[in-house]
């Protein structure tokens, strides 16, 4: 599961508190140094009358992040392109409105278990637990109103090379079926060279399943260009779990090769993604949980890399967990209209979602996701962006 430290372990709080402390003593010796920032600002209101927050962090090289405490919800990421021009490339809103009626989890943190669990169902310590199900037969994403559905406090913070904002909830035992009371806390960090840091960390006081992962949608070109079929993507894994009619794993652990899966060299995500194959027919198209292949290891290591020829933004993912969900935004329909005034069609973002697999509880072969009273969970995932040259001139910023 998850890397497990001792309860008496420091906790991220005191890191953040120990970057301020260091932070303040860097500002001293050196004031002229550009700093990122971090604003605190109005979101709407809960349906009652609580009020949402957003916190805007940006950094000396113009990165900016929007992120609200509904959900954790990131609702705009500006990255420049190759030319320097700045562009939204998550799917979302500017109001509070449409998030409230309802979307397929733009920008969300997921929980309490991100991704599917067979039939709403799982036995723990001898004892079943039945969770709602409101993906069909099964349970996705945590439940009717998961961690993408609640209100999160939010505090920030500032060092001399990153700022961000806490967010933290308390979910109670029973929640959407599951047991005991869960202390979450996920941190958002947006460091000066370009990488956007989630770092997740939660306790419980009694045996329950943990699965923490965020579901922004991105598209490399802008949010609301089109499709991302001519996105080109890498992933660093030789296997992945096939799924039934229910997106569920079936429990193998298939190889990629020879398949549309295999994404080992860079391939455009539209070249194979309407291919002749049972699992593509599934999705339909993708919507797999792909084994890194350094899963168990939990070290941070890269597991993906995303390149936008046109606009030359690249995307890469690191992360310490041992699955990676790749989904190609196929239940997208242009029904929903986004920040630029233009819908949301038909595979027009992606999601890169780092997690333990679907269905885990069920599935005594994968790795646990069982968190027990005395450990704590905590995991890290990093996006770093940058940007390509030209095609045939090489590559510039966090490519590599």
């Amino acid at each position: 599961m998850a890397r497990l430290v001792p309860r008496g372990a420091p906790g991220p709080a005191v890191f953040v508190g120990l970057c301020l402390l260091f932070a303040g003593c860097a500002g001293q010796e050196d004031a002229a140094v550009p700093q990122g920032s971090v604003e605190r600002s109005p979101f709407g209101s809960m349906p009652d009358g609580r009020p949402v927050e957003r916190f805007t962090l940006s950094n000396p090289h113009g990165l900016e992040v929007s992120a609200i405490t509904y959900g954790g919800i990131i609702t705009s990421l500006l990255v420049p392109d190759r030319e320097g021009r700045m562009g939204d490339v998550v799917l979302g809103f500017d109001t509070l409105e449409p998030y409230l009626a309802g979307t397929p989890y733009f920008g969300a943190i997921i929980g309490r278990y991100g991704n599917r669990i067979a039939a709403g169902r799982f036995e723990l310590d001898g004892a079943p637990y039945n969770l709602a199900t409101n993906n069909g037969a099964n349970h996705l994403h945590g439940g009717n109103v998961g961690f993408d559905k609640v209100l999160w406090a939010g505090e920030p913070f500032q060092s001399d090379s990153a700022v961000g904002v806490v967010f933290t909830y308390s979910s109670p035992d029973g929640e959407e079926g599951y047991p005991g009371t869960l202390e979450v806390q996920v941190t958002y960090t947006l460091t000066d060279d370009d990488r956007l840091v989630f770092d997740y960390h939660a306790t419980t006081d009694a045996p329950t399943p943990v699965n923490l992962t965020q579901h922004s949608y991105f598209n490399l070109a802008g949010e609301g260009s089109g499709t991302v079929l001519e996105h080109e993507l890498f992933v660093a894994a030789s296997a992945y779990t096939p799924v039934d009619d229910g997106l569920i794993p079936t429990g193998e652990v298939a190889p990629v090769e020879g398949t549309p899966f295999d994404f080992r060299e860079r391939t455009a995500i539209g070249a194979r993604i309407d291919a002749d194959d049972p699992q593509i027919a599934k999705g339909p198209g993708y919507d797999h949980n792909f084994v890194l292949d350094t899963a168990g290891d939990g070290l941070l290591s890269l597991a993906a890399r995303v390149v936008e020829p046109t606009s030359g933004r690249t995307m890469e993912v690191l992360t310490d967990q041992p699955g990676l969900q790749f989904y190609a935004g196929n239940f997208l329909d242009g029904t929903l209209v986004g920040k630029s005034g233009r819908p949301y069609g038909h595979r027009g973002g992606f999601c890169l979602e780092t997690q333990h697999f679907p269905d885990s509880p069920n599935q005594p072969a994968f790795p646990s996701t069982i968190l027990r009273p005395g450990e704590q969970y905590q995991t890290r995932t990093v996006y770093a962006f940058g940007v390509t040259r030209a095609t045939g001139a090489g590559t510039s910023g966090q490519e590599g």
